[in-house]
Parts: C-alpha cells; sequence; structure tokens
C-alpha cells in the first residue's frame, strides 16, 4: 500500500508531532526522567529482510516500573518465517489481536514520545523499528537510548570483567543480577526483565552518591 506522503514532501501529523516534540523536550533529573524498557520479537536476525512481529514496552520513572504505563502489541506480517518460531513462540495464524505496521508505527511513538529507550542489545531494535519506518518513508527514531548490557560492564572490577568485545546475553545478565526469567523471550517479557536489570544497575553505578543523568551515557 502507498501512503499519501510517498508522493509530497510533507510528512504526516503523528510524526511532524514525534519530530517537533524534541524541539521542547527538556533535560529533567534522574528521577523525574521517564525511561521506556522497549525489546522487538521479530522473524530473523537480518535488519533487511526480516520483519517485527511484537513490540514490548514498559515506563520507568526514578527506581519504579509503572506496570500500568505499557505498551505490547502484535504487528501484521506478510514475511514470515517458521524456523524463528520456537524463539518467539509467535505463530504465523495465532489468536492474537494484530494491527497494521503504520498503526504499530503511530502506537509506538505516542508512546515513547522524547523519552530515552532502554534496551538490551537496543541497537538491533532500533535499527529493526528504523527500518520499518522506512519503508513507510519516515524517518528514524530521534530518541536517545542506553544499552544494559554497556552498562553492566561498568559495574564490573577491570580484572574479572569480560572481553569489552563479547557481549552479555539477557540470560547471562538475568542471572547476574538474580532476576527471574519470567515470560523470556516476549517482547513484553523481555522488556520488563530488561527494566528490572536497568534499576539494578542504576543502583550499584550510584553506590552511596546521587546519579546523575548525564553520567549514564559516558
Amino acid at each position: 500500500m502507498k501512503w499519501p506522503w510517498q508522493h509530497t514532501k510533507e510528512y504526516p501529523p503523528f510524526w511532524e508531532q514525534y519530530e517537533s516534540a524534541f524541539a521542547k523536550a527538556e533535560q529533567k533529573p534522574l528521577a523525574e526522567t521517564r525511561f521506556i524498557a522497549l525489546d522487538t520479537e521479530t522473524t530473523g536476525l537480518d535488519i533487511k529482510k526480516d520483519r517485527i512481529l511484537s513490540i514490548g514496552a514498559i515506563a520507568i520513572k526514578g527506581d519504579t516500573i509503572t506496570v500500568s504505563d505499557n505498551l505490547e502489541l502484535y504487528v501484521e506480517q506478510d514475511h514470515y518465517d517458521p524456523k524463528s518460531t520456537p524463539i518467539h513462540g509467535i505463530l504465523k495464524k495465532g489468536a492474537y489481536d494484530k494491527i497494521s505496521a503504520i498503526e504499530a508505527i503511530q502506537r509506538t511513538l505516542h508512546f515513547i514520545g522524547t523519552d530515552i529507550i532502554i534496551g538490551h542489545h537496543i541497537g538491533f531494535d532500533i535499527a529493526v523499528i528504523n527500518k520499518m519506518l522506512q519503508r513507510h518513508h519516515l524517518g528514524k527514531l530521534k530518541n536517545k537510548t542506553l544499552d544494559t548490557g554497556t552498562l553492566y560492564k561498568r559495574l564490573q572490577h577491570p580484572v574479572n570483567r569480560m572481553n569489552m568485545q563479547q557481549g552479555y546475553s539477557l540470560d547471562q545478565l538475568s542471572e547476574a543480577l538474580k532476576i527471574p526469567l519470567y515470560d523470556r523471550h516476549t517482547a513484553s517479557g523481555d522488556a520488563m526483565i530488561t527494566a528490572i536489570a536497568f534499576i539494578k544497575i542504576c543502583k550499584r553505578l550510584a553506590q552511596n552518591d546521587t546519579l546523575k543523568l548525564k553520567e549514564l551515557f559516558t
């Protein structure tokens, strides 16, 4: 399907609102900052070919996960790789309330606003979302991001630190931080695990001092 903005230089109102909000965004203290723990489940790991099947996200403010402030959606897709089903468990014709990709985009942008996105290996999730935006002739996400794997490495003493080139899986991170693996490999479940990990990491980084927002990006 072709959308009206493909033939004009004007983006749709929902994208204009998303972009313009960043001009008004203010830097807030860490305790007042809304973070979004986000995860995607996809048909595979090829960013160019594969598609998003599900997006899960939950809000964090201070050291609190706001369970009621969450997003969970399933996306209609023509492309589907059954080889990935044992991982994410999403069946092609499963009884999910699926929505179109463009509706998924609108709902995701509305939920994340200008807030900071937290994820484990978040680069992949951002890349597949940006690819979905590109397919609908929109721009890229403008939100700042933080990766729990990268933040966790800062907790370890150099002598005990894993090779900096080696990434942590979410399972490894959860084991290290003693986080139960409920609903693993669902977008909403992994987003919750990531949110808990982020709060635990921040508390350890702060120790007896007050952690500042800018310190998370250094």
